[in-house]
C-alpha cells in the first residue's frame, strides 16, 4: 500500500542571530514572508496531502500570514525546544489521519526547498524501511579544534554531509522516537538524532545547496538571488 505524504514545520522558534523584531520566518523575502513562501514550496507538491505547522503560544505574527495553499494547513503549539514542537504537531497528525503517513519535517526557515528534491526525497525514501532526509556532501576542508580553537586534526571529510531539510520518517515511528529521547532527556538536534538514537540509520538524500535555512541577515538576500535563480530555471 503506498503511504501518503504529510509535511510538518517547526515555527516556534525566536531565531535571535537575526536580530530582528521578529522571529526570522516572519522577516519580508521579496514579495512575501519567509514562512509563506516555505509554505507554497509544500503545499504545490502534488503528494503531500497536508501540512501542520507548530506555532509559538499567542504568536502575535501569525495572524498577519495570507497565503492560498493547495493543501489543507493545521496548527500546533509549539514547545520549548524545536524537537518538542515536533513532537506536538505529531500528536496532532495523529488524530487527523487513521493510518501511519510519511511525514516530511521541513525548517521554516529554508524557503528555497526545489520540487525537484522533494521529488527525490519521496522516490528514494519511499521504500525505504527507515527514511531519511536531505543533505549535502561536505566539500571544504573541516578542522577540529581545542577549547581555544587551536586546531588540533584535519578530519576526513569522505562521508561526510551537512544535515538538510525536509527530515522523511512515518509518523508513528518518529512520534515514538522523540518521546523516548525526550522521556531519557537525551538531547534531540534534529528528527534524525531521535531515530538514530533509536538505533536505527536514516537515509543520506543529496540535495540543491541552495536549500539554505535562513539564520543571519545576509541570508535573506542569499535566498532572494537563489529564488530569482530558480525561477529562471523554470
Amino acid at each position: 500500500m503506498i503511504k501518503a505524504f504529510w509535511a510538518v514545520i517547526p515555527a516556534a522558534g525566536i531565531g535571535e542571530r537575526m536580530a530582528s523584531d521578529r522571529p526570522k520566518q516572519y522577516l519580508q523575502l521579496g514579495d512575501k514572508l519567509v514562512i509563506e513562501h516555505t509554505l507554497q514550496r509544500l503545499a504545490i507538491h502534488p503528494d503531500i496531502q497536508g501540512i501542520v505547522i507548530a506555532l509559538a503560544p499567542d504568536d502575535p505574527w501569525w495572524p498577519s500570514v495570507s497565503v492560498s495553499l493547495a493543501c489543507p494547513l493545521y496548527t500546533a503549539i509549539g514547545g520549548e525546544q524545536r524537537s518538542h514542537s515536533v513532537l506536538n504537531a505529531l500528536t496532532l497528525l495523529s488524530d487527523l489521519v487513521d493510518d501511519d503517513p510519511w511525514v516530511l519535517v521541513h525548517d521554516a526557515a529554508r524557503p528555497c526547498i526545489r520540487q525537484q528534491d522533494i521529488d527525490r526525497l519521496l522516490t528514494v525514501l519511499s521504500t525505504h524501511n527507515v527514511g531519511g532526509m536531505l543533505g549535502i556532501p561536505v566539500n571544504d576542508t573541516v578542522k577540529r579544534t581545542s577549547s581555544n580553537n587551536s586546531i588540533t586534526e584535519t578530519v576526513d571529510r569522505r562521508n561526510l554531509w551537512r544535515a538538510s531539510t525536509p527530515q522523511m520518517f512515518h509518523l508513528q515511528l518518529l512520534k515514538r522516537a522523540l518521546a523516548t529521547a525526550h522521556a531519557e532527556q537525551r538531547p534531540v538536534t534534529d528528527e534524525g538524532s531521535a531515530i538514530e538514537l533509536a538505533g536505527l540509520q536514516p537515509m543520506m538524500v543529496e540535495g540543491h545547496a541552495d536549500n539554505i535555512k535562513i539564520t543571519v541577515p545576509q541570508d535573506l538576500a542569499l535566498a532572494n538571488l537563489f529564488m530569482q535563480q530558480q525561477d529562471g530555471e523554470c
